[in-house]
């Protein structure tokens, strides 16, 4: 079996040879352990850096594209080099390479397709409160909403089975994380979690400016991509609360005539915009859901060519 692990990087000049240093060149279950550099659009020497601490392979992105599109760009490049498992950390040596034995093992013991490093988020100094908190309730929602029950959903450390990693379509382009874990809890996939370590910050995020900026980013990101795999059920229960309005509206319009015999027929006036508006939801559901046996059928496809 072969394991490659990426690494996309956008200036870690003065950490990327760090990382690869630290990272096993031998692993149970593997005959060969190889590395991939995804340069996303670096203006620095991370590139000739990664060579001199002698990374197997470079993928260079020419223009910054961000770490979603360089994060599936490194996956569709070591499914070409015919990796059976895949395993993601960041360059800027924020996890531990000896972790990368532990975070495997669940895929080498045929035990899970997906398994994603859980830091101690409590025990992180770096973390604020507020951040901390933050974590805990991003974490929920995406269980919710994915199926699933990871307990550390924007954790980079991960491993991926080659068939779960042909399963991987993203539609966003800011960030992988929360992505990747609800479509394969969408697609049943099979997923583990292991607890890592990390090392000490050295740097500021690069992904977000402000912690408000990256909740609406995520935020928009959920919303956008629940919608893409239930969308029947999101505007079917839209289209239901306004039509419930609707109801409700219109028969306290009919007692106000009956009880109090009012002529305002302002009340009234609510009662065709609610229920019209709920049919208009439901129809986009029907629509959504129809656009969506399409995307699973081209999904199909795109496995196919992957796997070959």
């Amino acid at each position: 079996m072969k394991l490659i692990i990426q690494i996309p990087c956008l200036n870690e000049e003065t950490s990327i040879g760090q990382v690869l240093s630290e990272l096993p060149r031998e692993i149970p279950g593997f005959d060969q352990v190889e590395t991939l550099v995804v340069d996303d659009g670096s203006t620095d020497k991370t590139v000739e850096a990664a060579r001199a601490a002698g990374v197997t392979h470079v993928l260079r992105l020419r223009h910054n594209k961000g770490l979603a599109a360089a994060f599936l760009a490194g996956v569709e490049e070591c499914l070409r080099l015919g990796a059976d498992v895949i395993v993601n950390t960041d360059g800027d040596n924020q996890y531990k390479g000896s972790d990368i034995p532990r975070l495997v093992a669940p895929i080498v013991e045929e035990k899970a397709e997906f398994v994603i490093g859980v830091r101690d988020i409590a025990n992180i100094r770096h973390f604020s409160a507020r951040k901390k908190y933050l974590q805990y309730l991003g974490s929920w929602v995406v269980r919710k909403l994915s199926g699933t029950r990871i307990d550390d959903v924007t954790s980079g450390f991960r491993a991926f089975s080659r068939a779960a990693a042909i399963k991987l379509d993203l539609v966003t382009d800011y960030t992988h994380t929360l992505e990747t874990i609800i479509t394969l809890g969408k697609e049943r996939t099979t997923i583990a979690q292991v607890l890592i370590a990390t090392n000490p910050k050295v740097r500021n995020s690069r992904l977000f400016a402000s912690m408000l900026g990256y909740i609406v980013r995520c935020t928009a990101d959920m919303v956008r991509i629940h919608m893409r795999y239930e969308p029947l059920r999101t505007f079917g229960s839209l289209g239901v609360m306004f039509i419930l309005i609707g109801c409700v509206d219109g028969t306290f319009y009919l007692a106000d005539r009956l009880i109090e015999h009012s002529r305002s027929t302002v009340v009234l006036s609510l009662f065709p915009l609610f229920c019209t508006s709920g049919l208009l939801f439901i129809i986009m559901g029907f629509l959504g859901d129809s656009i969506a046996c399409n995307r699973r059928m081209l999904s199909k496809l795109t496995r196919h060519l992957r796997n070959q």
